[in-house]
């Protein structure tokens, strides 16, 4: 009799292990169903995006490569070693003021690297039309593709410090909540909401666009309809005419806390950038 309670508790062991094991082989297997724009691509475009020596994104990323040796290695090293912290863009601000993307910092960097050591550089673009020049500038987008280029692959990683205090935290919850809600909200005469597209007609013809998930793992983008290099600023602002509502200012703080949100809803998914789009 012993034997025989001895044998089921080892059987009873074994289907608790069994049905562990299952259930965790079934929560590695999970499917991520979020998709890069590339998959909505067309095969032409698919053929040039594949080209090095047709591609025309591979001009910025030379100037930029350039730049990058002629002003940045100093302080930061070899582009290499920053790949990882191009994929954590946008971050809040020393102050915890504002929020801060990659072509912000770097014109940044290249406000503190002309400006005298005692006038004080600009925490983001300035919200107007030179704000505009500024952050679609030759140089900062070129810096901007090549980064892009050298840290493709990277996961995006988009989150707080755990070390953040209160008023940190508290100041990126509002302002990720903010980017939902603009998001989910309806705007312009055509009354949509970034959400009735690209979460309800993913696939569906727009314009002769192909809707996508709006996942911003390939910026900047290349876009046939602009004969230019752009930054995920500038399509935001792009996706404002299309709905024909207000345009916000580039660098404003809407744009900022949207993108915070699209970075935080793709986090997890690898850079692909730069890229060609339609």
């Amino acid at each position: 009799m012993k034997v025989r309670w001895q044998i089921l508790w080892v059987w009873l062991g074994l289907s608790v292990l069994c049905a562990t094991s299952f259930a965790d082989a079934q929560a590695d297997t999970r499917i991520d169903t979020r998709t890069s724009g590339h998959v909505y691509l067309s095969p032409q475009l698919h053929a040039l995006q594949d080209d090095p020596q047709r591609n025309p994104v591979a001009l910025w990323q030379e100037r930029g490569q350039g730049l990058w040796q002629a002003q940045c290695t100093s302080c930061h090293g070899a582009m290499d070693s920053v790949k990882r912290s191009v994929a954590s863009f946008p971050r809040l601000s020393a102050d915890g003021k504002t929020l801060v993307n990659l072509e912000d910092q770097i014109l940044r960097c290249q406000q503190r690297g002309a400006a005298p050591a005692s006038t004080p550089v600009q925490a983001t673009a300035p919200s107007s039309t030179a704000g505009a020049a500024a952050l679609e500038s030759d140089s900062v987008l070129s810096l901007s593709a090549a980064l892009h280029q050298a840290a493709k692959g990277e996961r995006i990683q988009v989150a707080l410090s755990a070390t953040a205090s209160p008023e940190h935290t508290a100041q990126w919850q509002a302002r990720l909540s903010s980017g939902e809600r603009l998001y989910q909200a309806r705007m312009g005469r055509m009354n949509l909401a970034c959400m009735h597209c690209h979460d309800g007609k993913v696939g569906a013809q727009m314009r002769a666009d192909t809707i996508s998930q709006a996942h911003p793992t390939g910026f900047p983008i290349y876009r046939m309809a602009w004969q230019t290099l752009g930054s995920l600023d500038r399509r935001l602002r792009a996706c404002y005419s299309g709905v024909q509502a207000p345009i916000p200012s580039a660098g404003s703080a809407d744009l900022r806390d949207l993108e915070l949100f699209l970075k935080v809803r793709a986090n997890g998914m690898r850079l692909d950038g730069p890229s060609i789009r339609r």
